[in-house]
């Protein structure tokens, strides 16, 4: 049984994602598309609009086989951190293939870069002063786009598995905010948030009108709060607080009553904006560096949704012993007490019927989507 896996958000699910598994398919011939998927917060640093168990029905709905949940602390990190803990749980799953899109549409050029010894993160950084790598970059640009620096990302991950990688080209932005049905990510939730028409963007359509939506300026009270109080001593002790970064981010709360107003002023050279909403979120998360330090190896898969084809790829991976959490409590409890924290997180700014619910979710079993 083949399986060709995919590292994704669904933020929300749209047609581009719709088309990426039926073209994985395709061109793999697999016989099972498993996708790896950002559980409440994104990689953006931001919680996802609509709920992950939602999102994991919709991938199941259209096309995907198995969703397994990207832990909280790959989700929300930066892309070779996200596509580090991607890779290692697809390789733990034995996938055959990983399918990503890419801007540029040129494998080769990507896996080029990918060989060099420079983190992707500074990809963009470092094409901007002048760096060069073998053919350059496939566009003879001096920036790379979000997908391709992704794309190298999963290639340097990838290396020493048996997972073969299949590049899908993209046809859209990802920053493009124009709604249509080749609608980004970005558009929809742009379009939800002035409250515009969203239709034939997305197979979520329904769910998205009928939902309680969720965005970082809710959260934006819990988080000033939280700035303007602690000291900055306890403010260095969270995950991915470095470089004095506690001290900008209280001073720029003192001053800020929006979420956007206090984004907007905290960003510099130094500090850049994702880099602001990921530190932001791991302070609301109270995620300490030490825990981060203590923290075992993430060995077991959490499986969120499911049909009968991945009902049978769980039986040939249960027979060859691969650690899957169909329950809650089969996680591992390090990484069970982390996502749980996440959804309290996530479901505090929701009416009281509707966190009820998903915190009941979470602890109850993966959904099974025939």
């Amino acid at each position: 049984m083949s399986t060709c896996g995919i590292i994704a958000e669904y933020n929300p699910f749209h047609n581009g994602h719709l088309y990426q598994i039926r073209k994985a398919r395709e061109l793999t011939g697999c016989d099972t598309i498993l996708v790896i998927m950002s559980g409440n917060f994104v990689q953006r640093g931001e919680p996802a609009v609509i709920d992950k168990w939602q999102r994991a029905e919709a991938a199941i709905l259209n096309g995907a086989d198995v969703v397994i949940e990207l832990p909280y602390l790959y989700a929300t990190q930066s892309a070779s951190a996200f596509a580090k803990g991607g890779v290692s749980l697809l390789n733990m799953a034995e996938a055959d293939y990983i399918c990503f899109g890419s801007e540029c549409g040129n494998l080769e050029n990507l896996q080029e870069i990918a060989e060099t010894s420079i983190n992707p993160d500074h990809l963009r950084t470092s094409l901007d002063a002048g760096m060069s790598y073998p053919k350059a970059y496939s566009l003879l640009t001096s920036s790379m786009a979000p997908n391709d620096i992704l794309g190298v990302s999963y290639l340097k991950a990838m290396a020493g598995t048996k997972i073969k990688p299949v590049l899908i080209q993209r046809t859209g932005s990802y920053t493009d905010e124009t709604m249509g049905s080749n609608a980004s990510a970005l558009a929809i939730r742009t379009a939800l948030k002035k409250k515009e028409n969203i239709e034939g963007s997305t197979p979520m359509e329904e769910a998205l009108r009928n939902s309680e939506l969720v965005t970082m300026d809710q959260f934006y009270p819990y988080l000033r709060t939280i700035l303007t109080m602690t000291s900055p001593e306890d403010l260095s002790s969270c995950f991915l607080c470095t470089e004095g970064i506690e001290y900008h981010l209280k001073k720029k709360a003192l001053t800020n009553s929006t979420w956007e107003g206090f984004l907007n002023d905290a960003v510099t050279y130094r500090y850049t904006a994702s880099r602001i909403r990921r530190t932001c979120l791991q302070i609301m998360m109270q995620m300490k560096k030490q825990e981060v330090k203590e923290l075992s190896q993430c060995d077991c898969l959490r499986l969120l949704a499911f049909n009968n084809q991945g009902r049978n790829w769980l039986h040939d991976m249960r027979k060859k012993e691969v650690r899957i959490a169909s329950r809650f409590a089969d996680e591992t409890e390090q990484w069970r007490k982390i996502e749980y924290r996440s959804a309290l997180l996530y479901t505090s700014v929701m009416n009281e019927e509707n966190r009820q619910r998903l915190l009941k979710q979470e602890i109850s079993g993966a959904l099974y989507i025939r």
